[in-house]
């Protein structure tokens, strides 16, 4: 099984936020997510890019 992980945009770097990323849900300037293993987060900020290649989600703050 491949894992898709979330990280945070920040200063040029890319800072791991959450592992085994299974749901991804805009909601209005946050982005909710969940991993295969129940952690939830809410993220204020926006999608910046996903790789599906890469199995990588990367968030910035607005």
């Amino acid at each position: 099984m491949c894992d898709t992980n979330a990280y945070v945009y920040k200063d040029g770097n890319e800072e791991l936020y959450l592992e085994n990323v299974d749901l991804i849900r805009p909601e209005e300037q946050k982005v909710y997510l969940r991993s295969l293993f129940g952690e939830e987060k809410l993220f204020e900020g926006k999608i910046k890019e996903i790789s599906l290649m890469k199995h990588k989600i990367v968030l910035e703050s607005d």
